[in-house]
C-alpha cells in the first residue's frame, strides 16, 4: 500500500483485497475522470475520487480502443487552498511512469521545492495546445503527512516580529540577488550564515533548538519530494474520511513565510494543535500548477 494512504484517513487498509477494493470504486464511482490522447491507439487515462475535503485517491493507467483499462499507479491526494508561491516553476517526467515532478524556486525558502504534479494530464493538454511553452501563472502546494508534534510557539515581541520580517526580507532580496550572479550579494549571504552559525552554536549551550528556530523545512529521507517541516498553525479545522470516517487535521502552516495546508490524521497527532501553536512533522509535497 502507498505509504501515504494513512495521511487521507487509510491507515485501517492492512490487506491487498481491502486496496483492492478501494480501488475498484475508485474507477467505477469516481467525482473525477479526465484523459488524452497517447497515441492512436492508446489514451492516458485518470481516475480521481474524492473521500472527503480535498482529499481522495488518484488512479492512473492506459486506455485502449476497446476501452479497457489498465491501471499503472495510484497515489492519495490531498488539494491545497489559495497560492502558495508565483515564483518559476520547471517540470520534468519521472523516469519509469507518466508521472511528473515540479520544481519551484522560491527565494522565501532558500532551497529549490520539489513537489509531486497533481494536475498531469491538464499539463498534457496545455503542452498540445500551446504552439511554445506553457506559461505557468502560480503553484499551490499542499502536504500529506502520517503523523506530527505540536510545539508552543516562540515568544516575540512586536519589536521582535519587525525586526525578524525585515531581516527575512532582506535576506530574500539577497538571495534574488546573488542567483543573478551579485558577488557582494554571495559574500554578505556567507558572512550572515557564518554570524547565524556562531549566535545559534552559543545559545543551544542553554537553550533547546525548538525556541531557536521558529519555523524550518528541509529534505527528508531519500525521496526528492519528501520534507521535515516545522511551522506557525494559522488556520485549523477537522474533516472525515467519508469512507473509514476517521478524522482528520487539515491545517494552514506559515513555514519560512511559504503559506500552504497540510493534512494529517487526529489520532497521529501528539499534542493538542491550537492557532499560533507550530506543527513540527514530515511530509510528501504535492502541488497543482495554475495555468
Amino acid at each position: 500500500m502507498h505509504q501515504y494512504m494513512n495521511a487521507i484517513g487509510f491507515g485501517n487498509i492492512n490487506s491487498k483485497r481491502k486496496l483492492k477494493n478501494i480501488l475498484t470504486q475508485v474507477k467505477t464511482s469516481f467525482t473525477q475522470h479526465d484523459l488524452i490522447a497517447q497515441d492512436e491507439e492508446m489514451d492516458i487515462c485518470e481516475y480521481q475520487k474524492e473521500y472527503g475535503a480535498g482529499i481522495g485517491i488518484a488512479m492512473f493507467g492506459d486506455r485502449d480502443i476497446h476501452e479497457e483499462f489498465e491501471k499503472n499507479y495510484y497515489y492519495p491526494f490531498f488539494l491545497g487552498t489559495g497560492i502558495t508561491s508565483h515564483a518559476d516553476v520547471y517540470i520534468e517526467r519521472r523516469m519509469d511512469r507518466e508521472a511528473y515532478a515540479g520544481i519551484c524556486e522560491d527565494v522565501k525558502v532558500g532551497i529549490n521545492l520539489i513537489f509531486h504534479l497533481q494536475n498531469t494530464v491538464e499539463l498534457l493538454k496545455e503542452r498540445q495546445k500551446a504552439k511554445n511553452s506553457v506559461k505557468y501563472k502560480s503553484v499551490t502546494l499542499s502536504g500529506l503527512c502520517n503523523g506530527g508534534t505540536i510545539l508552543l510557539p516562540v515568544l516575540k515581541d512586536k519589536e521582535q516580529e519587525k525586526r525578524q520580517k525585515e531581516e527575512i526580507h532582506n535576506r530574500m532580496m539577497l538571495v534574488s540577488a546573488a542567483r543573478t550572479g551579485d558577488p557582494a550579494a554571495i559574500e554578505s549571504l556567507t558572512m550572515d550564515d557564518i554570524d547565524t552559525y556562531s549566535k545559534v552554536s552559543q545559545r543551544l549551550v542553554s537553550e533547546d533548538v525548538f525556541s531557536i528556530v521558529d519555523t524550518y523545512i528541509m529534505p527528508y529521507g531519500i525521496e526528492c519530494d519528501h520534507y521535515s517541516i516545522m511551522g506557525e498553525i494559522l488556520e485549523l479545522q477537522r474533516i472525515i474520511n467519508e469512507y473509514t470516517r476517521e478524522e482528520i487535521y487539515v491545517m494552514r502552516l506559515d513555514v519560512n513565510e511559504l503559506v500552504f495546508d497540510i493534512c494529517v490524521p487526529v489520532k497521529s497527532v501528539i499534542g493538542d494543535p491550537a492557532v499560533g501553536r507550530r506543527f513540527k512533522g514530515n511530509m510528501w509535497l504535492q502541488g497543482r500548477i495554475n495555468f
